[in-house]
C-alpha cells in the first residue's frame, strides 16, 4: 500500500495488512466497494473527511486524508498534505502510470478548445482517440457525462487506464486554467500542447488577466519536447508563448507556419473565421503526430452545441452555440454576418450567475453591434437573481435594439416569432447543455429541443 505514495511525503496514522491488488480508488464514498481505498478530498463546498464513515460502511479498507481524523479499528489511514494536488501521483502509482502508454494532446485557451479537440480527434482517427472536455468524456465507444472541462486527476488516470485497455493510441483533452491551477494534470507529460487564444474569462477565479495567462502557460512546461507547441500568434498572449517556447505557429495572416493558405488549399467544410483557427490548430497537431489527415477533411464536423443548426424545415436559420464570452459571441456573430443571403440576425443570450461579472456589459456591446435585434434572458442564474444579472448586461447597451425576457423559453419563442425568411436566430450561451441551473436546482432545458418544440407549435403540429 505504501508504494502508492512513492515520491510524496506521507504519514502512516494507522495500518493493517490487506491485499489491495484488486481494489479501486475513489473520492466519492458512494462508489466505494469492499476493499477499496477512499480519498477524502477537500473542495470549495464539500469536505470528503465528512464522508469517511460512509466510505468505511461501504467497505473501504484504507483512507487517505489531509488532516487528522478519528481512527476506526480495522482500517488503514494515511496522511498526505495538499492531497488534491498530489492525487494524480497517488493514482498514477496505484494504476501503474497508464498515461505513459498514450500520446497526449492538451488544448488550452479561452475559446475554441472543444471544437479543436473534436477536430483533432477526427484528423487522428476517432477509433484511436480518447477525448476529455466540456461536452463529454469519450473512451472508444464509451461516453461518460462531463462534470468538469478537466476532470479530477484520479478520473484522468482512470480514463487513461481504460483507453490503454481498449487499445487506443491518443488522449486528446481540453486543459482548463482551473485544471492547471489545481494540479489536475500534474501527473501528465504532453506530446503536443495547443494554445488557442486568451480573452477575459474566469476573472472571478483568477485575480487578473496576467494570473489567468500564467495558469494557461504552465501547460507548455509539461511538454516532453518544448518545440511541440501549436500556438495562435494572431493572439497577443499566443505571441508571448511562441516567443518563449517556439513550436508551430498558426494565424490567418501570412507569416505563420500554418496560415490562410492552408485553409485555401484544404478547403475544410467549416463556417466562420473562428473555425478556421480551430482547423489550423488541429492540422498543426496532426502534423506533429505524423497523421495522414487529408482524407478526412471533407467529412469534418464541429462539436455539439458549437455553431449547431436547428433545422426542421423552417425558412429561417436557427443556430445554437456555447458562446458565453464577449470574444466568443463576437466570433459567432461575425461568422453569421459572413454567411450569404442573411437578412436579419436575432440574438438571444444571457450570462451565468455567480460567475465573472465583468463580461456582462461587454457581451451586450458585442450583441447589439453585430445583431439587428437582441433578446436578453437568463442563462444558468444559479443563486443570483436573474433580474440583477440582466441589469448588469443592459448597462452595456447604447442603442435600443434590445428586448428583455427573463424566461429563457419565452425569449427563444419571441426570437422565433420575429424571424422571417432568410433571417438567423442565434441562441447563445448554453450550446450542448441540456439543463438550466436556477438556485440549487438543475432543471431540464435544451436550447435545441426548445427551439424545435416552438417551431412545431407555431406551425400547428
Amino acid at each position: 500500500m505504501r508504494d502508492i505514495f512513492k515520491g510524496l511525503d506521507f504519514k502512516v496514522l494507522q495500518e493493517y495488512d490487506y491485499d489491495f491488488s484488486k481494489s479501486e480508488i475513489h473520492y466519492n464514498s458512494r462508489e466505494i466497494k469492499e476493499g477499496d481505498i477512499f480519498v477524502a478530498l477537500t473542495g470549495s463546498s464539500v469536505d470528503g473527511h465528512n464522508y469517511i464513515d460512509g466510505a468505511i460502511n461501504n467497505g473501504a479498507k484504507a483512507i487517505i486524508v489531509s488532516k487528522n481524523v478519528e481512527l476506526r479499528e480495522g482500517v488503514s489511514y494515511y496522511l498526505v498534505k495538499d492531497l488534491r494536488k498530489h492525487l494524480g501521483i497517488i493514482a498514477s502509482n496505484f494504476y501503474e502510470y497508464p498515461q505513459n502508454k498514450l500520446k497526449i494532446v492538451g488544448v488550452t485557451g479561452t475559446n475554441g478548445k472543444t471544437t479543436t479537440t473534436f477536430l483533432i480527434e477526427q484528423l487522428l482517427g476517432e477509433e484511436k482517440v480518447a477525448r476529455i472536455g466540456t461536452v463529454e468524456y469519450k473512451i472508444g465507444n464509451e461516453i461518460i457525462e462531463a462534470k468538469n472541462t478537466t476532470p479530477e486527476s484520479l478520473d484522468i488516470v482512470k480514463i487513461c487506464k481504460k483507453a490503454v485497455e481498449k487499445g487506443l493510441e491518443y488522449l486528446v483533452m481540453e486543459v482548463s486554467s482551473h485544471g492547471l491551477s489545481l494540479g489536475r494534470v500534474d501527473m501528465l507529460e504532453f506530446d503536443v500542447a495547443v494554445f488557442t487564444n486568451l480573452t477575459p474569462e474566469h476573472l472571478d477565479y483568477h485575480k487578473d488577466m496576467e494570473d489567468y495567462y500564467q495558469a494557461k502557460k504552465t501547460l507548455f512546461n509539461k511538454l516532453k519536447n518544448k518545440n511541440n507547441g501549436v500556438i495562435n500568434i494572431d493572439d497577443s498572449y499566443g505571441k508571448k508563448i511562441y516567443k518563449e517556447y517556439g513550436g508551430i505557429s498558426y494565424a490567418l495572416d501570412k507569416g505563420a507556419d500554418l496560415d490562410k493558405r492552408v485553409i485555401d488549399k484544404l478547403n475544410p467544410p467549416l463556417i466562420g473565421k473562428f473555425n478556421q483557427y480551430n482547423f489550423l490548430a488541429s492540422v498543426g497537431v496532426a502534423k506533429l503526430l505524423n497523421s495522414s489527415y487529408e482524407r478526412v477533411i471533407p467529412r469534418l464536423k464541429t462539436a455539439p452545441g458549437r455553431f449547431e443548426p436547428v433545422n426542421i424545415g423552417q425558412d429561417f436559420k436557427v443556430i445554437v452555440d456555447y458562446a458565453h464570452t464577449g470574444d466568443a459571441l463576437e466570433n459567432i456573430l461575425n461568422g453569421i454576418n459572413e454567411m450569404s443571403g442573411v437578412e436579419k440576425i436575432i440574438t438571444v443570450f444571457g450570462c451565468g450567475g455567480d460567475r465573472d461579472r465583468i463580461k456582462r456589459p461587454i457581451m451586450a456591446k458585442v450583441a447589439e453591434r453585430l445583431s439587428d435585434i437582441v433578446i436578453v434572458t437568463s442563462d444558468n442564474p444559479r443563486k443570483e437573481r436573474p433580474e440583477d444579472i440582466i441589469d448588469e448586461i443592459i448597462g452595456g447597451f447604447e442603442k435600443d435594439n434590445h428586448l428583455i425576457e427573463v424566461n429563457r423559453e419565452k425569449a427563444i419563442e419571441k426570437a422565433i416569432k420575429l424571424a422571417k425568411k432568410n433571417d438567423v436566430v442565434l441562441i447563445a450561451g448554453k450550446g450542448h447543455e441540456n439543463y438550466q441551473i436556477i438556485g440549487d436546482k438543475k432543471i431540464d432545458f435544451d436550447d435545441r429541443e426548445v427551439a424545435k418544440k416552438i417551431i412545431r407549435e407555431l406551425r400547428g403540429e
